[in-house]
């Protein structure tokens, strides 16, 4: 019985939360691992965790085609760069908050699938898990800009997920309630007491849990599910 090649995974925000601890469970798992990150400093402090780093602003397609240029042929992507964006009321946000938090969140999910997809459709082989929220199903008051984003997340989840259903690459997001990151650490204690409140279990999920999750979607278990976004909210969904 012939062994399964060694796939080779790229992971947007690799520095922390999410997309560290998704990096090291698939490295852990026998992938290659490439991490990728805004901040030099940072991905750059965590570079011996994984096979190699890149300093990357996603939301630059011009960037993220050079690093497809550099890197070749890429198996799994994990497009888990985002940011919370502003907290506070919709007609308070600004033009440039507004725009930051759809650049990164949705153009940097979209940037990478479109420098990334065409290489998996040749080799007839790919795995792409995109980390929505369980704010895009819902919305969260007072983050209407980070709501909408990972509702378009799920939504062009959804549609590329169809167009690549017979080629061999899979497409699944996943929609976290509030997992414990740094990310979530910024939000105020009253955001993160509504958030908590919702969730059945009564708790903040872990990194590692998320993890589990995004591991069997990049593996080749999964083979009979695509365009379709899992919930890991403790039992908040309703949908």
């Amino acid at each position: 019985m012939s062994e399964s090649p060694q796939r080779t995974a790229l992971i947007t925000g690799a520095a922390r939360g999410i997309g560290f601890a998704c990096a090291q469970r698939l490295r852990a798992g026998g992938c290659r691992v490439v991490g990728v990150d805004l901040d030099p400093a940072s991905i750059g402090a965590v570079a011996q965790h994984f096979d190699e780093v890149h300093a990357v602003d996603v939301s630059n397609s011009s960037a993220v085609d050079a690093l497809r240029d550099r890197l070749g042929p890429i198996d799994i992507v994990v497009n888990s760069a985002g940011i919370v964006g502003p907290n506070m009321p919709t007609w308070k946000i600004s033009d440039a908050e507004w725009k930051a938090t759809m650049d990164v969140n949705v153009g940097g999910t979209f940037n990478v699938l479109r420098a990334f997809v065409p290489a998996m459709i040749e080799t007839g082989w790919g795995r792409i898990v995109n980390i929505a929220s369980i704010a895009g199903k819902e919305g969260n008051p007072n983050l209407a800009a980070y709501s909408a984003s990972k509702a378009a997340v799920i939504g062009l989840t959804k549609s590329i997920g169809k167009e690549l259903a017979t080629t061999g690459v899979l497409v699944n997001a996943i929609a976290p309630a509030v997992i414990a990151t740094e990310m979530n650490a910024s939000n105020t204690p009253e955001v993160l007491e509504y958030m908590i409140s919702k969730i059945p279990m009564a708790r903040t999920g872990t990194v590692e849990e998320v993890a589990a999750l995004v591991t069997w979607l990049a593996s080749e278990e999964c083979s009979f599910s695509t365009g379709a976004c899992y919930d890991i909210s403790g039992g908040r969904a309703t949908y």
